[in-house]
């Protein structure tokens, strides 16, 4: 998703796009790989204005995806959404050679060059820090048993899990003095 600059004023220009994946390819390479399978398209909703010396951008990115729980391997469906407000400066970017120590308000802004700004990594960069490193179907998901692969959110097996494996039998009669 792109934005032309010349049309961008003092009053607030809105965008509302639902996009396919095709258009970023990062998650694209994802769901291909089964990471993450998006389940439905893109929603992107931009509000875009010139204020003092740069352009202000508020976004709102929404999907769904299909992912596999960390603890119990069942695979879930989740809404992923992401809020971000951005800062365009009319220049080209600082070289990737050039190391700079940035304050907390330069971590909100970015650099355009020409007459459009494009999106697309800000997006994709929202929708990838939405979706979780340990994905959980619950909370308290209880995960598989560790002896037999049972799902303990829907089967109890008869496996003993108090017993210590082979790795702690030495520290099962140690005794703590104070």
């Amino acid at each position: 998703m792109r934005i032309r600059v010349e049309g961008i004023t003092e009053r607030e220009t809105r965008l509302l796009a639902e996009e396919s994946l095709e258009n970023y390819p990062v998650l694209l390479a994802l769901s291909k790989a089964r990471e993450s399978e998006f389940i439905a398209p893109i929603k992107i909703e931009i509000t875009a204005f010139r204020e003092y010396d740069h352009i202000r951008v508020n976004g709102q990115v929404e999907t769904e995806v299909r992912l596999t729980c960390s603890r119990c391997l069942v695979e879930y469906e989740t809404a992923l959404s992401s809020s971000f407000t951005l800062f365009y400066n009319k220049g080209s970017a600082v070289p990737l050679d050039v190391e700079l120590e940035l304050a907390g308000d330069e971590l909100d802004s970015a650099s355009y060059d020409g007459d459009y700004i494009d999106f697309t990594a800000e997006i994709t960069e929202h929708v990838l820090m939405e979706i979780p490193l340990k994905p959980l179907c619950k909370e308290d998901c209880l995960g598989l048993c560790s002896n037999c692969g049972a799902d303990l959110n829907s089967d109890d097996c008869s496996c003993n899990r108090n017993e210590t494996g082979l790795k702690f039998s030495a520290l099962r009669n140690f005794k703590v003095i104070k």
